[in-house]
């Protein structure tokens, strides 16, 4: 007996041809995200052969973009963009602006009317957050100065793109789109003044209501101890906010999504959340690659070659160079403004949202999509290549360029200490890397006893609201020996690393025992392997972090029970 089944076979096609391809893609060692895409071109109606239900698969991407932006909000930390936030606020800002300005140009030069225009550049302008947390972490740099301006970077691109998601639909008859204007004319200044205060209204009610509702939902669902109960809590709670926002608020189920994810993160079982939810939400957002690919006509690489080169130009060239120019001009070093402007030289998913939502609002025509999606392609398969490439371009540029080599030098006054630094910060001093979560505990420790202490710090701007606590700190990679030099390492007393930067550490201390090599070292790790082998080498006292979790809890444990066994040990009278 036949069976209508359109959204098993859907579903059946989309993930085994997403895990065949995607599995190619990263033993040729570039993003699964590419395969996915391909393997949404393959069933799709422009190839021949099987082709799976567009309408199905549209919705199926639906819930890939709900728990997609879901997981964005829960990574969502606004302490880590206030980090940032001098640097990455104006540069991200500056940046879209300049991209979108370039794609709207292009545009404009084709053919296209404004409001075309304007979607496809914006959705040139944003760069994958997915696709730049994996390079990141898999070059062991997530953690560094460069990763957290870089992703503090795109959280200011994903917060834009979510506004322009908000304000795209009111606009839609405004930038020529082909929604019908409802039976009341309405000023726009009306539907504008009422899409922000619905929004307005959702997002005052999430971290009113959410903030407290939510969490304490997680908590009696988790204390029923069943593990079944609590994924379907959290992806109940993603998807029903997101469809309640849209059916109540008018709101997108991107931001309800998204909303639903950061107040979640304000609870304790946030770092829970995102573990159950996770298989569900990677397994949607497959889907909603391959329902994106679904959409692209393969034929746009032959009719229009010279379209989608000029589009891999500004995505890889524009963009990457406006963030270059930025990242320079606030007088960061040419490394991170190199790792910078990597980060931003692709696109996805964001941009699939925002040409999606324009097609569906006859603002972007097939042929952009087409283009959208051969641009998100092709850079994110260059990606790795680019990231690769910072290192050897950088020796490159620095040893064929003065004007490089006066930007890696040049003077930041906070890569110095004062001249009126106290003699007690110079000699027999701590050198503490980082100020991180560890690096304060530490400090605050040292400070309670008086302890004199140089901070060598990434973050300018942390070095700065240090220095105006009265605190001494200098600006900079301790890798560098500049750095260290400034901290006044020839006469320190002992060497601190904080930071869990692995990368590094050994430079960073064979630079310091290179300028003083009686100093005393002292350092963190967070793999046992890694303390093994720096104990093994003799690096200095090395603390791995379970490790002493581990005797902290059993010296709590041996000091509860010590009483007990000197009541019930026997007398020896």
């Amino acid at each position: 007996m036949g069976h209508n089944i359109p959204l098993i076979t859907t579903i059946a096609a989309g993930f085994s041809v997403a895990l065949i391809l995607g599995f190619i893609a990263e033993r040729i060692k570039i993003p699964a995200l590419v395969g996915y895409l391909v393997a949404g071109i393959i069933i799709g109606p422009a190839t021949p052969g099987f082709v799976a239900d567009v309408n199905i698969a549209s919705q199926l991407s639906e819930i890939g973009i709900m728990l997609l932006m879901f997981g964005v909000g829960l990574h969502f930390s606004f302490s880590d963009l206030l980090a940032v936030k001098r640097i990455a606020i104006p540069g991200a800002v500056v940046q879209m602006g300049l991209a979108t300005v370039l794609g709207m140009s292009m545009a404009l030069w084709w053919g296209w009317s404004l409001g075309s225009g304007l979607i496809f550049g914006l959705s040139l302008s944003c760069a994958s957050t997915v696709v730049l947390l994996k390079a990141l972490e898999a070059r062991g740099v997530l953690e560094s100065m460069n990763g957290r301006i870089a992703v503090g970077w795109l959280v200011v691109e994903d917060l834009a793109t979510v506004l322009v998601l908000v304000l795209l639909p009111p606009l839609a008859n405004v930038l020529g789109g082909a929604v019908i204007a409802s039976a009341e004319a309405r000023p726009l200044w009306v539907t504008i003044g009422q899409t922000l205060l619905q929004v307005s209204a959702f997002i005052a009610l999430m971290l009113i209501v959410g903030r407290r509702v939510l969490p304490w939902l997680l908590w009696q669902v988790a204390r029923t101890g069943s593990r079944e109960l609590f994924t379907l809590a959290v992806i109940a709670t993603a998807i029903g906010i997101a469809y309640g926002a849209s059916a109540l608020f008018n709101v997108s189920f991107a931001l309800g999504a998204f909303f639903a994810g950061s107040v979640m993160s304000e609870s304790e079982l946030s770092h829970r959340a995102a573990e159950e939810s996770l298989p569900l939400r990677d397994a949607f957002s497959v889907l909603f690659f391959v329902s994106v690919g679904m959409l692209f006509d393969h034929t746009i690489l032959i009719e229009q070659p010279i379209h989608m080169l000029a589009v891999v130009a500004i995505i890889i060239l524009g963009k990457s160079l406006a963030a270059l120019a930025l990242v320079i001009a606030f007088r960061y070093p040419l490394n991170t403004a190199l790792t910078v402007a990597a980060s931003l030289a692709q696109i996805g998913e964001f941009s699939f949202i925002l040409a999606g939502l324009g097609l569906s609002l006859g603002l972007m025509p097939a042929e952009g999509m087409s283009l959208v999606l051969a641009g998100a392609l092709i850079s994110i398969a260059l990606n790795p290549l680019l990231f690769a490439a910072i290192a050897p371009f950088q020796r490159w540029l620095l040893k064929r360029s003065e004007l490089a080599r006066s930007l890696e030098q040049r003077q930041d006054p906070y890569a110095e200490l004062p001249m009126s630094t106290e003699r007690k910060y110079l000699d027999g001093q701590i050198v503490l890397i980082g100020y991180g979560r560890v690096g304060r505990r530490i400090a605050k420790a040292l400070d309670a006893r008086g302890i004199p202490y140089v901070v060598a710090e990434q973050n300018r701007e942390l070095v700065e609201n240090l220095r105006k606590n009265g605190m001494v700190a200098v600006s900079g990679s301790a890798a560098d020996p500049g750095v260290l030099i400034q901290a006044h390492i020839a006469n320190a007393a002992m060497l601190v690393i904080a930071t869990p930067d692995p990368l590094n550490v050994r430079q960073i201390v064979d630079t310091a025992r290179a300028l003083n090599p009686n100093i005393e070292i002292v350092l963190r790790t967070h793999s046992e392997d890694e303390s093994r082998l720096l104990r093994k080498n003799k690096i200095g006292t090395v603390f791995f972090g379970e490790e002493e979790l581990a005797k902290g809890m059993t010296s709590h444990i041996l000091e509860r029970f010590a009483p007990q066994q000197a009541a019930t040990a026997p007398s020896h009278e």
